[in-house]
């Protein structure tokens, strides 16, 4: 009807329909949902839940849970942020391995999506705030060939087929043997650099005898059950990724930047 009064009274008549339209910005997901949704994926197809846990914890799920000792640095005033109340904030996502297996018995096989902090002197490659996927696996026989094939899989699904995946002995103090991974590909900006991603390791028996006092029962019994656990750098494997020079990028809001992943 508006068409019509509109035609009748000549309006129509006086628009230019060769002008442009007006522009519109497209939405588009922050480069860290991105990669975090890929991610997911990936680990999804091959059998892993999603598991969750709080930013602010206890000294015991943060560390004592996870066999690293009183004097360890990481417990330092200097890394950690702690609350007045005793409390902490998380410095890794692998608190929510512990608060997994005290709510379910083995097997487990679970990723844990989430944000750390740590006092970390803001630059172009660390920052107080960061992110990462935790991820279990324990089941009766497991082992290091399956961890590798797991984490190879994984990077080959996100940087390509031709990616090679290197592993590295390392030290955490809640897996043993540990590996650092590092990945080599000529799709990636450096060619044939190779480039740290992650950490990893088999579950260190004293975890599982951890979880074992708190549930009061012996459900993860080193000698039946074993595992293996990895923490992935959102951060660092999105700046990889989309060849990103400066993690401060991702919490600045700048239109120019953001635009790029539309």
């Amino acid at each position: 009807q508006q068409f019509r009064s509109q035609k009748e009274s000549g309006a129509l008549a006086k628009i230019d329909i060769s002008l442009p339209g007006t522009p519109r910005d497209i939405g588009a997901l922050h480069p860290l949902t991105q990669m975090w949704e890929r991610s997911i994926e990936i680990f999804r197809r091959m059998g892993f839940a999603l598991a969750d846990g709080p930013d602010v914890e206890d000294e015991w799920h943060c560390f004592d849970a996870l066999n690293t000792p009183p004097e360890h640095p990481a417990r330092n005033e200097q890394d950690t942020f702690y609350l007045p109340d005793g409390r902490l904030l998380r410095t890794h996502t692998s608190t929510v391995q512990i608060r997994t297996m005290r709510g379910a018995p083995p097997p487990i096989r679970v990723i844990a999506p989430g944000a750390a902090y740590r006092r970390d002197e803001l630059d172009a490659t660390h920052s107080p705030q960061f992110h990462q996927i935790e991820g279990l696996y324990v089941d009766e026989n497991v082992s290091v060939a399956d961890l590798k094939g797991t984490l190879e899989f994984f990077m080959r699904e996100l940087f390509g087929a031709d990616t090679a995946v290197e592993f590295r002995p390392h030290f955490f103090p809640f897996t043993e043997p540990s590996l650092e991974v590092y990945v080599k590909s000529k799709a990636l900006k450096g060619g044939e650099r190779w480039i740290e991603v992650a950490g990893s390791g088999v579950v260190h028996p004293a975890v599982f005898e951890q979880v074992n006092k708190e549930r009061g029962d012996k459900a993860y019994d080193p000698e039946k059950w074993s595992g293996f656990a990895f923490g992935l750098g959102m951060d660092r494997l999105a700046m990889i990724l989309f060849d990103i020079p400066d993690i401060r990028l991702f919490a600045q809001n700048d239109l120019r930047f953001l635009r790029q992943f539309a």
